[in-house]
């Protein structure tokens, strides 16, 4: 039987991140995909122009119809946006057993906050425990815990422990934000591992975030150990961003390509 991942996210309209990108990786990489939307945006490669929440009756009803009938192997769970939702989403997955990747969709590339202090409290109450893995990018990493934005990677090896200790089982974080010719994660389990990539100068990146998380969240609905998952995954986006000036795709900041491996 084919191995299925479920994505909790929000909708992008322009396709490049959100629901549709971790279809995309899924499909990718050679994993069933089935979904719940927690909200409708409009937005484009250059803007956010509205965002309508889904009803959290509804995307509890959504998870419930998923989970009665299909296999899932590992969810990844991504845009949330308040607290009642998050409640929403831990409470119907109260009965799930299987991985559960988390990506806290809390900062804008802007650095505005998307999540409000109550949102972000119930977050680490109720999924950090949740949470097989933690995707944190540096500014939501920072944000979770109150802190400055980690600058080293001494910096974020000690706040990767440190949410390890607020309940997630294991850490990814994200050095996509930082400096230097270098980019730089972290995955902050039992056994730490570096993930080094050369920083490629590209305005694509649009929903790298989603993207990561979903393919690590295939990996292990397929099977993989958190390392192995992990590792395919940074290799496998690293080459998306790469091909990502081919797409063409917007005016603004474009997608990864998803699909680099099948077709140019």
């Amino acid at each position: 039987m084919v191995a299925c991942a479920l994505t909790i996210a929000g909708s992008d309209s322009g396709g490049g991140a959100g629901v549709q990108a971790d279809l995309k990786t899924f499909s990718a990489l050679g994993v069933y995909g089935a979904s719940v939307l927690t909200a409708v945006t409009a937005q484009n490669t250059v803007a956010v122009t509205a965002v309508h929440p889904v009803p959290p009756e509804m995307v509890a009803a959504q998870i419930a119809a998923v989970l009665d009938d299909i296999r899932v192997d590992a969810v990844k769970i991504g845009m949330l946006g308040d607290a009642r939702l998050i409640e929403t989403v831990a409470g119907a997955l109260a009965r799930y057993q299987g991985p559960v990747v988390l990506d806290p969709v809390m900062v804008a590339k802007s650095g505005a906050r998307l999540l409000p202090e109550a949102a972000r409290a119930a977050l680490v109450a109720h999924l950090l425990p949740r949470a097989d893995l933690l995707t944190p990018n540096l500014p939501e990493a920072a944000a979770l815990l109150g802190l400055p934005e980690a600058m080293s990677e001494a910096d974020m090896q000690a706040q990767g422990a440190r949410l390890r200790d607020m309940g997630a089982r294991a850490v990814l974080m994200k050095g996509g934000h930082g400096a230097g010719e270098t980019c730089t994660d972290w995955l902050i389990a039992d056994a730490a591992l570096r993930l080094d990539a050369p920083r490629i100068a590209t305005r694509n990146t649009h929903g790298t975030g989603c993207s990561y998380s979903s393919a690590i969240a295939a990996g292990l609905a397929g099977g993989m150990t958190l390392p192995e998952a992990v590792t395919r995954a940074h290799g496998w986006l690293h080459k998306a961003i790469r091909a990502a000036d081919g797409l063409g795709i917007g005016h603004g900041h474009g997608p990864v390509h998803h699909f680099h491996e099948v077709w140019p």
